[in-house]
């Protein structure tokens, strides 16, 4: 990789670690669900007038949307309001990759490897970890279980997209960015009430507004733009190691920027998570080495 696509790449990891501390930033002036119809309302318009429209069937868009866009962050914009800390989010969001691998044996007809078992467990047990913990350290059973919802939607939403296959990703992020508003929206009118979203609107903050820019725009345009650069110039083996460090500037910029601290068993559950992704992504290639030694 280049010294300028490696430098992309640290880039969009920054952006998608600070990400979650923005979420926070954000749901301190909005409720979720409306501030999810913001979000994608902003990375859909004008966006979708100047890219072109993958060549995926609305009903595959539709079930993009409906995944890893309107699940994904409904779950995890709610967490995160009920005492899911920024930090920890955005590394139990990591177990999206473990999700994947269980919906894709039956969806797509993918099979186990020994060190995919391996490294599902070894993350279990870590997030077994931060869940006996829940209650201390502002992290709520209850928040940890919709990050745990968000993951399985992103998950997915991965299972979709192979079987979408090869498309444009920025112009299926910006598509599907048409697909959360309306459904954000009725959630929004349901759940909060037409009270609180107007209340919300009239006294909107610039931090808010901020926040609302940065999620639309950084996040998920720049963000996945860059990535889509990256996927198509290099193998997806070399790319996919980079969104390891996603929690690592997660939790950083949680701890420096909101002053979350993790307790001793969250960190050896973190530990554990991150080393069971480690165990999930090069477990296979050792494996295969051993056993042709």
């Amino acid at each position: 990789m280049t010294p300028k696509d490696l430098a992309l790449a640290l880039v969009v990891i920054v952006a998608w670690g600070l990400n979650f501390v923005v979420i926070k930033v954000g749901l301190d002036g909005l409720p979720p669900m409306l501030l999810g119809a913001l979000r994608f309302t902003l990375a859909a318009l004008p966006a979708v007038f100047f890219v072109r429209r993958p060549a995926v069937p609305w009903r595959w868009l539709l079930a993009y949307g409906m995944t890893i866009s309107v699940g994904q962050f409904a779950f995890l914009f709610y967490a995160m309001s009920v005492g899911m800390p920024a930090g920890l989010a955005s590394l139990v969001l990591q177990s999206q990759a473990f999700f994947t691998l269980l919906f894709a044996v039956p969806m797509l007809g993918e099979r186990f490897q020994p060190a995919h078992l391996v490294g599902l467990l070894v993350a279990a047990c870590g997030l077994a970890l931060i869940a006996a913990q829940s209650g201390d350290h502002a992290m709520t059973l209850a928040g940890f279980f919709f990050t745990l919802c968000a993951a399985s939607m992103w998950a997915m939403g991965n299972v979709i997209t192979r079987r979408i296959g090869k498309v444009n990703l920025v112009g299926l992020v910006v598509w599907g960015s048409l697909v959360p508003p309306i459904p954000f929206l009725l959630l929004s009118l349901g759940l909060e009430g037409p009270v609180l979203i107007a209340a919300s609107l009239r006294s909107i903050s610039l931090d808010s507004i901020l926040a609302l820019v940065y999620l639309a725009f950084v996040a998920t345009l720049l963000g996945y733009g860059l990535w889509s650069r990256l996927l198509s110039r290099y193998p997806a083996n070399q790319v996919a190691p980079f969104s390891l460090l996603v929690p690592v500037v997660g939790i950083s910029a949680s701890s420096v920027l909101l002053g979350e601290r993790l307790g001793p068993l969250q960190y050896a559950g973190a530990a554990l998570v991150m080393l069971g992704l480690l165990v999930n992504l090069y477990g296979g290639r050792l494996w295969g080495r051993l056993r042709l030694a």
